[in-house]
This record gives C-alpha cells, structure tokens and sequence, in this order.
C-alpha cells in the first residue's frame, strides 16, 4: 500500500550551503544534521539533502503543501530560487509552481484546498 509522499531527497554537493538556504526557506533547523545526510521534517513529510549526485530539474517532480502559492513563491524567489513555472490554476481551486533551488533541484509547490492529511497511525 503506498501512504504518500514521505521523503524527497535531493544532492546537494555544498551540503552546508544547501542547509542553510532550506533553513531559511522551511523556516526551522534539520532534525538530522550529519556529513552524509541532513534532514527536515515538515508536517510529517521529510525533505532530505546528500551531497552525493547530481542536482537537476528533469527528474519526478515533488510537490509541496504550501497554504499560499503567491506568498511562499515569492519568498523563494527572495531567498535566491530561480523561477521555472508561475503560478498556475489547475483546477478545483489548485494552484502550483516550482522554483529551481540554488543547487540546481527542483522545488515544486502545490496550494490544494482539498487535500486533507490522513492519520495513518
């Protein structure tokens, strides 16, 4: 059975900068903070970052709850993102975008008024 989205990982081959521009953009510090991995948690989901790989945009897009796609992507711009698709309504009041981080990921953003967050426990 698959729950959802649990973990998106990204490379990131100058790990300490990438921790710091996340930490700014997610707002708090990684719950795992080693040499071969750092670790967010996010409202039971978990933004990994290795410094192994390669970092790039072509790859699965995941997408992130965000309560204001306008707001959170224009912060991401602010915070050094490079923009890869505005806002953009795509039905039943959903609203998404991505970015490019400054390590070259995408990061993908989802305002969904519908989706609601299963207790799986």
């Amino acid at each position: 059975m698959i729950l959802g989205l649990r973990t998106v990982v990204y490379p990131a081959p100058d790990l300490g900068a990438a921790k710091a521009w996340y930490e700014a953009v997610l707002g708090q510090s990684p719950y795992f903070d080693e040499a071969f991995y750092v670790g967010f948690s996010i409202g039971g989901f978990e933004l990994g970052l290795i410094p192994d790989g390669e970092p790039g945009i072509g790859g699965s897009q995941a997408m992130w709850g965000v309560t204001d796609a306008d707001t959170t992507l224009a912060r991401l711009l602010e915070l050094g993102a490079s923009l890869l698709e505005p806002v953009t309504e795509v039905g039943g009041g959903i609203r998404v975008a991505s970015v490019k981080d400054p390590f070259g990921n995408r990061f993908g953003i989802i305002e969904n008024p519908g989706f609601i967050v299963a207790d799986v426990r």
